[in-house]
């Protein structure tokens, strides 16, 4: 489990990597309707909280809501308790699984009542590259709004940790 474990951590990193660079803007700012996939950064980061709650949900055998309401996460600071609350959970389920686990096929039925199985291994990847996806708008706008987004490239990551040994 220990590559899905550094994917995970890598994740967790990259996510508040980001909402720290979010926190530096006013609330009329974080709000703001700016276009995209979710109008501003705070729906874009409220949309990124739930997909990685979601399958944290569905890698259990468990279903979750279809949305999150933006106002339960009114801040960047509720955001970063809520992503650090799932991202433990996230672990605790990754570590509870024997090395061979990342091959375990785990089925889960979508919104639409369809009935889907993949590779545990799969999932977290999907997770890892939406999450990716959400950041990159997140940069967007917040280069739209006049702030620079910081990197949060995986070799980047790795450097932190090399870093960190140093």
């Amino acid at each position: 489990m220990m590559p899905l474990i550094t994917y995970i951590n890598y994740d967790r990193w990259a996510n508040l990597e980001m909402l720290r660079a979010v926190s530096h803007l006013d609330p009329p700012a974080f709000s703001r309707l700016v276009g995209g996939s979710f109008p501003s950064v705070h729906q874009t980061f409220v949309h990124l909280l739930w997909a990685e709650s979601l399958w944290l949900e569905r890698w259990s055998g468990r279903s979750f809501p279809a949305t999150l309401d933006p106002q339960a996460f009114p801040t960047t600071e509720s955001l970063r308790e809520a992503l650090e609350a799932v991202h433990a959970k996230q672990l605790r389920f990754l570590t509870g699984f024997p090395s061979s686990g990342a091959d375990q096929v785990i089925t889960y039925v979508n919104f639409q009542g369809q009935t889907w199985a993949y590779p545990l291994r799969d999932m977290v990847q999907h997770l890892i590259v939406h999450s990716a996806f959400h950041r990159g708008q997140v940069a967007s706008l917040l280069r739209q709004l006049g702030s620079v987004p910081p990197h949060t490239d995986y070799l980047v990551y790795i450097d932190t940790l090399s870093d960190a040994g140093a």
